[in-house]
């Protein structure tokens, strides 16, 4: 058993809270390896805002869970070289599908857990969530829950159809359940095609799709009926146009790719929606980036000369959130 308190790390209860009153969101960033850990964390300290470190399942096992704690420790460490004093940094687990799943990264030392049981029945998600809570509580580790359904395809996670949270479930479901956040749908999608050419409108002048705007009625609904409970968006990805562009510039194939645009999740952040997922925008950052130096120096073999672009480029992007979307620079 491994308490991320001796890593250094935080769990999400303060952090919260503080976005709640203060309006804005925190930064969730999914990353797979050392080069977007890197860029997080500069960007984070750098802008001075608490940040969580998300891992999925399908990320853990791909850079295996005690490597994944050094790198959670290093994290702290690094973030204190570059002069942030106090880090607040959260590690963790995106989309955890099982009990046992969610109690190994409690036990190897993560401090925020997210049980997904939305795919099962009501009655199902309550006790699956309630015996994950019951469990991570004891190491005072907060746990995320999830109702409604997304659409779209993240690692393990995919749905062809998203329901809509429903308003009129939410207090029984935070109060059997005892979840200190909710995960909630209206209208975000994983991946990087969150929508298809159907849903959307086409711009006259650029061509580009246009996505239709979220369900804030179903979030005003959820904060009447949860007020100050913290919420949380998922599949919150822009999907950056200058990065689809260049990824297909440089021989990608990334067709009607579309994300959230940044003006509803701006509005969205000075709401009770206090954490805000992000992880198919610093994939196209790294793809891009990658692209371009194979494209303009094919005899390159040298892994550091396009994943140091590539880090560079997401960390640039990660600033961009922080400070013009999300609102959270300066609040660690």
């Amino acid at each position: 058993m491994v308490s991320y308190k001796e890593l250094g790390l935080v769990n999400t209860k303060e952090m919260f809270a503080k976005a709640i009153k203060g309006g804005y969101a925190i930064p969730a960033f999914n990353f797979n390896n050392m080069e977007q850990l890197q860029a997080i964390i500069k960007a984070a300290a750098e802008t001075k805002s608490p940040v969580i470190l998300q891992v999925s399942k399908g990320a853990r096992n791909y850079a295996n869970q005690t490597l994944l704690r050094y790198m959670a420790q290093g994290a702290v460490e690094y973030a204190k070289e570059l002069g942030w004093e106090k880090p607040q940094i959260c590690l963790h687990l995106d989309h955890g599908d099982s009990f046992e799943l969610c109690k190994s990264c409690v036990d190897f030392g993560f401090s925020s857990v997210m049980i997904d049981a939305s795919s099962l029945p009501y009655e199902e998600n309550i006790a699956l969530t309630k015996k994950v809570v019951d469990y991570a509580h004891q190491y005072d580790v907060t746990v995320e829950a999830e109702l409604g359904v997304l659409a779209g395809v993240e690692d393990e996670v995919s749905s062809a159809v998203s329901h809509y949270t429903k308003p009129e479930e939410v207090v029984d479901f935070a109060t059997r359940t005892g979840c200190d956040s909710l995960a909630i749908s209206i209208g975000t999608s994983h991946g990087a095609y969150k929508f298809t050419p159907e849903q959307c409108t086409r711009d006259p002048k650029t061509g580009r799709l246009v996505p239709p705007p979220l369900a804030f009625d179903v979030l005003d609904a959820i904060m009447e009926q949860l007020p100050g409970f913290p919420i949380v968006l998922h599949g919150s990805s822009s999907v950056p146009q200058e990065y689809v562009d260049m990824i297909n510039q440089y021989g990608g194939k990334l067709p009607d790719a579309v994300g959230i645009p940044e003006e509803q999740l701006r509005k969205a952040a000075k709401s009770a929606v206090c954490k805000i997922n992000i992880d198919s925008d610093s994939r196209l950052a790294f793809t891009a980036a990658v692209r371009k130096v194979f494209a303009e120096k094919p005899g390159e073999f040298d892994p550091r000369k396009y994943c140091g672009p590539a880090r560079d480029l997401m960390e640039e992007l990660y600033k961009h959130k922080i400070i013009n979307v999300l609102g959270s620079d300066g609040k660690a």
